[in-house]
């Protein structure tokens, strides 16, 4: 049998969602609540690995196994087994096409800044804070550069593995409720730290350090040494994975949405 599962986790306490020998990991620790539901040995694909201190609302694993256990189950009895910092969701018995990874067809991600002098203590590990004012209308005119299908070699990291550096980006959306600017990205697939590079690029520009047309500029240097500072990580959170219809996984819950 095939269970799809949707995971929320505080990532500040990982090295990130994979497996680590010698570090805690968002996966050791799923497969460990999750073999002891099962009473065997339970391994996961995730649909997108995050790293050190990201977090996420709406991350969706896959698991196979040969026993027969209710999804209540696997919900209930894999939080019962994992730190408060981690939570199973849903599950959901689904077809052996289904892949965590693979089938995904589109993924959502949110960065959150804080955006006033004074440092946060209870949010430390949960935005990026930028002490100096941002204008969250040239970061608005700056994102519009980079909606669309592009090579990302400047947004992504040096040592990204990935074989194509060509996204889509379908959504890139800069909204300011008083203190907090947030960024809500939605792409059929992310490089390795494009998130971050894009939202170092923006908060550069929101400082009016550069001009907007600079995103574009950086977009077309295909480059990453051209590029900007790569943001902080704790204000990173994987949102959505969107999947075709047919296979009847459960959508966000708008009390899921963080902020």
């Amino acid at each position: 049998m095939r269970i799809a599962l949707g995971i929320e986790y505080d990532g500040s306490p990982y090295c990130g969602w994979q497996r680590q020998d010698e570090e805690p990991s968002v996966q050791a620790s799923v497969e460990r609540a999750l073999s002891q539901v099962a009473d065997q040995s339970i391994k996961v694909i995730c649909a997108g690995r995050t790293d050190t201190g990201v977090h996420a609302t709406a991350q969706v694993i896959h698991l196979d196994t040969d026993v027969t256990r209710e999804m209540r189950a696997w919900v209930f009895g894999g939080n019962a087994n994992l730190p408060k910092s981690i939570s199973v969701q849903w599950a959901l018995a689904v077809s052996d096409e289904f892949h965590a990874r693979f089938s995904a067809q589109r993924r959502r991600y949110r960065y959150v800044i804080y955006n006033r002098p004074i440092r946060p203590a209870i949010l430390a590990s949960r935005v990026s804070w930028e002490f100096r004012p941002l204008d969250a209308t040239r970061m608005r005119a700056a994102a519009q550069h980079l909606v669309g299908e592009h090579d990302f070699s400047s947004y992504r990291a040096i040592a990204c593995q990935a074989k194509s550096p060509v996204r889509t980006l379908y959504r890139l959306d800069v909204t300011q409720y008083n203190e907090l600017i947030i960024l809500d990205l939605e792409a059929n697939a992310f490089l390795h730290h494009m998130v971050r590079n894009i939202a170092g690029v923006l908060m550069n520009i929101g400082r009016g350090e550069r001009e907007p047309d600079w995103a574009r500029e950086v977009l077309e240097h295909r480059d990453r040494t051209k590029g900007g500072v790569t943001a902080p990580a704790g204000g990173l959170y994987l949102t959505g994975v969107e999947y075709p219809e047919h296979f009847g996984l459960p959508t966000l819950s708008p009390s899921s949405v963080v902020w």
